[in-house]
């Protein structure tokens, strides 16, 4: 694959990287492996139960503290509430883990920062229908589920549709999984949740007396890999490495929520490009409107603003619609393709993919626009030129749009790049890097090759002089109109005349 090619080509620079990234994605496999078999031995009979009778209480106090760490790194408030004292029961500490680490990672992963999590604990009496409850409640503060997706949550591998929720890349194991340990222990799970406000699991587990008693809890009777597995994510995720502004370098924009994704491209392009990174759709959007890239590289499948909604947005707006992008997908299927083409994608690449083609792919890109520029540097010649097709872009017209603005300010000295600015809705600096990327040239060439063209059109076909022309044409200097002439044409104003 990609990585492993980058990997053999540069051993010393991945060999700590790599290696933490290697282990990293190990433990998430071992973990997804280890909840399918556990799933297929739900199925089959073969998950034994091994419960043990104590104070369940100190135990599930023991996993919220695990939390707090991933959560305090994720800028969450983890709570732990107890309605009760203690609560003498038969509990199997294995699948306890399992069940409230399922719904608290869940819960870590899909709330914003400065959210809240609360697990809740409380005692349901026993009564002549039975033998009493236990109530565990994992309640947040985050994004919700749509009442249309929550009768399919703990349908095996369902994803939720809203990008909000796909933070953490979830496999759709862990919801089904868990709710199938509840039912193993006799026990009923309900979910409700409201979009924007919030999600709340409540389990309730019988409260039985059989098994023989444990008087404390054990930190060594636990399946140790499956405690790492729950709090794997306390470790510091891999750093995407600053590439810096390499001044002359065209700079890129990717936008992707995995970092191992970002590290290969970052890897790649290192060297090559001014790198900016962006870890959603939103920040994407926001990040593009702001530096202008020369290019952008986006996946698809991404919180807040999924890839395709990205491109619909970037290509409509003035201030980016001229930037090429790249959509990165899992999906190579003919319809998910046509999908990108018509949101304005300029080119596709399919996971996973080689260095050399992501490589070919922007220095093609980076080719085609510099024909671009060559054509549209003609505008500033003649106000009719255009592709011949009668299908003329976006950037045709707001390039007709400049010439005009600049065409009505003709003989205005005044008329800059900061009324210029103002006058198309758009910052100075995003201005600059549009026309720059779309001619080659700043704006206050392009106006002022525009200025010279039409004195020259002036001095060949009017009666006025040059110094008439020149206050026509914008120059308030004399000197500098004749200097400027001779530096475009190579020859004086007045040499225009014969």
């Amino acid at each position: 694959s990609g990585m492993v090619d980058q990997v053999k080509a540069r051993p010393e620079a991945w060999l700590d990287k790599g290696t933490r990234m290697i282990k990293q994605n190990a433990v998430n496999l071992l973990n997804l492996v280890n909840q399918i078999l556990d799933l297929r031995k739900l199925e089959s009979g073969a998950l034994q139960m091994h419960p043990i009778q104590g104070d369940i209480v100190p135990y599930l106090r023991y996993i919220a503290g695990s939390y707090q760490p991933f959560a305090q790194s994720k800028g969450l408030q983890l709570h732990f509430l107890v309605e009760t004292d203690s609560v003498k029961m038969d509990y199997d500490p294995d699948k306890i883990l399992r069940i409230v680490s399922n719904l608290l990672s869940n819960a870590v992963k899909y709330t914003p920062e400065g959210g809240h999590i609360y697990l809740q604990i409380d005692q349901q009496q026993a009564t002549s229908h039975h033998s009493g409850k236990l109530l565990i409640r994992v309640k947040d503060t985050g994004a919700g589920i749509a009442a249309d997706e929550l009768p399919l949550i703990f349908d095996r591998f369902f994803q939720a549709n809203d990008s909000m929720t796909r933070k953490g890349e979830g496999t759709g194991i862990g919801l089904a999984l868990t709710r199938e340990l509840v039912q193993l222990m006799q026990g009923e799970i309900e979910v409700s949740s409201e979009p924007g406000k919030g999600t709340n699991f409540l389990i309730s587990l019988p409260i039985t007396l059989n098994s023989p008693i444990q008087e404390s809890f054990d930190i060594n009777m636990l399946n140790e890999p499956v405690l790492l597995s729950a709090v794997r994510d306390e470790e510091p995720s891999l750093s995407v490495p600053d590439a810096g502004d390499e001044a002359g370098l065209p700079s890129l924009l990717v936008v992707d929520d995995n970092p191992d994704i970002l590290q290969f491209i970052a890897a790649c392009l290192e060297g090559r490009y001014q790198l900016h990174f962006a870890h959603d759709g939103q920040q994407g959007i926001d990040l593009a409107i702001e530096l202008t890239p020369d290019l952008i590289v986006s996946d698809v499948m991404m919180p807040e603003k999924d890839g395709y909604t990205l491109c619909d947005i970037l290509k409509r707006d003035e201030r980016t619609s001229h930037i090429p992008i790249i959509l990165l997908t899992a999906k190579a299927d003919l319809e998910s393709r046509i999908t990108g083409l018509e949101k304005g994608a300029d080119a596709y690449l399919a996971k996973p993919f080689e260095e050399k083609e992501l490589l070919v792919r922007l220095a093609k890109l980076l080719e085609l626009r510099q024909k671009l520029q060559e054509r549209y540097a003609h505008l500033a010649i003649d106000s009719t030129s255009s592709d011949g097709t009668g299908t003329d872009t976006a950037e045709d017209a707001f390039l007709q749009r400049l010439r005009s603005l600049a065409e009505a300010n003709l003989s205005d000295p005044e008329f800059d790049m900061t009324r210029l600015s103002r006058a198309l809705g758009m910052s100075r600096s995003q201005v600059f890097r549009k026309v720059k990327a779309l001619t080659g040239d700043s704006p206050t060439n392009f106006i002022r090759n525009i200025r010279l063209h039409a004195a020259k059109n002036l001095l060949e076909q009017s009666d006025l002089n040059i110094s008439e022309v020149a206050y026509e044409t914008g120059f308030s200097s004399l000197n500098y109109f004749s200097a400027a002439f001779f530096e475009k044409f190579g020859i004086r104003p007045s040499a225009a005349r014969k």
